[in-house]
């Protein structure tokens, strides 16, 4: 799947990322780690869900507010098979636990702050992703 270069798009949607993540950790005091916010959702603990439902409703409101601006669709790629769609996000989540924390937490705001365990872990998260590109597209799907 070839997919356009785009590097106007991409360097606002990066510099969004960055501001969005330097704000939620300025006026809450946390890291916009993805992983994070979710597991605090779903400890059900009310204390200080707020920040966490509304970075969340943002994410969701995103594409469609997208859609209402330029008037097109943003694209979705998804594969059909959904036993393996399943089975990527069960370990995606399950990496998030062992790994302290997901791609967004080490990957943003962790490189950005030098942190060494952020380091190690986003470079593990790119080993296995390679990984996994060259297993699907040279082994599995010839």
């Amino acid at each position: 799947m070839e997919t356009e270069f785009t590097p106007i798009a991409s360097l606002i949607g990066g510099v969004l990322i960055g501001a969005a993540s330097v704000w939620y950790m300025a006026s809450i005091g946390r890291i916009a780690g993805i992983g994070g916010i979710v597991s605090r959702l779903l400890s059900f603990s009310v204390k200080g869900i707020g920040p966490g439902v509304a970075f969340l409703v943002g994410l969701l409101v995103a594409a469609p507010i997208y859609h209402l601006v330029s008037g097109s669709a943003p694209q979705v790629f998804s594969p059909s098979n959904v036993p393996l769609l399943l089975l990527g996000g069960l370990l995606v989540g399950f990496g998030s636990v062992v790994g302290s924390g997901c791609i967004s937490g080490h990957g943003v705001i962790g490189l950005s702050r030098l942190s060494p365990r952020s380091i190690v872990a986003t470079g593990m998260f790119m080993l296995t992703g390679f990984i996994t590109v060259y297993v699907l597209r040279h082994v599995i799907g010839g």
